[in-house]
């Protein structure tokens, strides 16, 4: 009796109108987020070896090492421009100082502004929005629609167990309108070879994993809408309050929970912050101007001893205020950060109530762009600035610009200055941590959600009235 409900269900949602519709549209929508993903990480690793190339340019001719700008630059990773998340939202150009406080600056927004106010069209979107939407229009009716047009009591004139008919009904939705959806994703994953988008081992588990989440939840939302088509009575009831609490779920839940934080716990604006070490720069500095002032070079009548003995002096000085600077940097920033990550796990941990909360965060974490993200780059940066500060000292007899005023003293021998080779910089590379155990976790508790909606329909339909 099993098979006959999943085979009917099946052949009576392939055949139908709406799912031929509903299969159009999802497929056209998801080959295109492929597409436009594809098409955009080119354009963006374009942008990105250009910035290289122009960074190079820049230093070239330049004859004194203390006078080099060099940036390190966010490079794109395939996965962001097929699930977004904050990629484009923070800074990815970040001038390297040998010392000092490093700043992320120039996300993709403030080149591109209008893709800020619509965002893009990727898989994130496609499942929470459009999937979403056509799990509901598949499930809402499922047995209450069986109850009006009169097939609900025929069915069980005859010696049908419940279990095994929602049971059939449920396996045989999700079968009829899951497994149809792999047919574009697979089509997308051979627009990412054709197209020459660079995945490999790594980058294909994520991906797959992210659609796994997002078939997850499409089965979740799917289950829900058979859920509330069990406590009903009419398919319009139970399709409206399906809506309303899709809307509720996807929109409200997780604005409410960023908002609800925000009010909670207080964090600093960087204003703020910039404020207070914009103030204790200035005290440093004006504690060293007069330390310079009551500085007196040695009279050796040997202007090479002088000079060394200046360099000495002022790269003591700026030594110690470097690291007066760098201590008072770490602890307001790392109490601005504790602040933040109490914020954020409160935020999340309120917006996890709604499913389509812990699939956006698991497909950006296995993505690499969820929130973490710019203190990860900026990690980066600071790992690479030591490495930077040594090369760059080996280059300067030890003195170190960090992003203030440098005094030198250079005596004038002659010889033709020669400019510096800027391919001597070691290499900045950036590798994003995984944010796999953020997003099994997210995924684990998307699974409890299917799994309660799931036997939430089947004790509801045990208590079904028939007539």
């Amino acid at each position: 009796m099993f098979t006959i409900i999943l085979s009917r269900e099946i052949r009576d949602i392939i055949g139908s109108r709406k799912f031929i519709f509903s299969f159009l549209i999802s497929s056209i929508l998801i080959i295109m987020s492929f597409y436009i993903g594809a098409g955009w990480y080119k354009i963006n690793r374009s942008r990105y070896e250009a910035a290289l190339s122009e960074n190079i340019r820049q230093m070239s001719g330049v004859t004194d090492w203390i006078m080099v700008k060099h940036h390190v630059f966010l490079p794109p990773d395939p996965l962001t421009a097929l699930v977004a998340g904050v990629d484009n939202d923070i800074g990815r150009d970040i001038e390297m100082f040998a010392v000092g406080e490093l700043k992320a600056q120039d996300s993709r927004f403030s080149d591109d502004p209008i893709f800020s106010v619509f965002h893009f069209l990727d898989l994130e979107f496609v499942f929470s929005i459009v999937l979403a939407l056509f799990a509901i229009l598949f499930g809402y009716n499922l047995v209450n629609g069986e109850k009006e047009a009169g097939t609900l009591r025929l069915v069980f004139a005859n010696a049908v167990p419940r279990h095994s008919f929602i049971l059939g009904k449920m396996t045989g939705a999700l079968l009829a309108v899951v497994v149809p959806v792999l047919i574009p994703f697979c089509i997308g994953c051979l627009l990412l070879i054709m197209m020459g988008v660079p995945m490999d081992s790594g980058a294909w588990i994520r991906l797959g994993l992210i659609i796994f989440a997002g078939l997850l939840y499409f089965g979740v939302m799917l289950l829900l809408a058979i859920l509330l088509s069990t406590f009903t009575t009419r398919s319009s009831n139970a399709f409206l309050l399906t809506l309303v609490l899709w809307i509720f779920t996807t929109l409200i839940i997780p604005r409410t929970a960023v908002l609800i934080a925000g009010r909670l716990v207080k964090v600093p604006s960087v204003d703020e912050l910039d404020s207070q070490k914009f103030r204790y720069r200035s005290q440093l500095w004006s504690e060293d101007m007069k330390k310079m002032n009551a500085f007196k070079l040695p009279d050796t009548g040997n202007p090479q001893e002088m000079m060394d003995a200046f360099h000495k002096y002022m790269g003591e000085l700026g030594r110690d205020r470097n690291e007066k600077m760098d201590l008072f940097n770490q602890r307001l920033n790392e109490q601005r950060r504790n602040r933040q990550n109490s914020r954020e796990n409160l935020a999340f941990s309120l917006a996890r109530i709604a499913p389509a909360a812990n699939f956006s965060l698991a497909a950006m974490h296995l993505a690499g762009t969820s929130i973490e993200l710019k203190q990860e780059f900026l990690a980066a940066a600071g790992a690479y600035q030591q490495t930077y500060a040594r090369f760059l000292g080996s280059k300067t007899d030890g003195m170190l610009p960090g992003g203030g005023m440098v005094f030198r003293m250079v005596s004038d021998d002659g010889q033709e200055s020669v400019p510096i080779n800027p391919n001597e910089i070691p290499v900045f590379e950036f590798k994003p941590m995984s944010g796999g155990q953020m997003a099994g976790i997210d995924i684990i508790i998307l699974a409890a959600f299917g799994l309660l909606f799931f036997c939430g329909a089947w004790v509801a339909f045990l208590k079904y009235d028939l007539r």
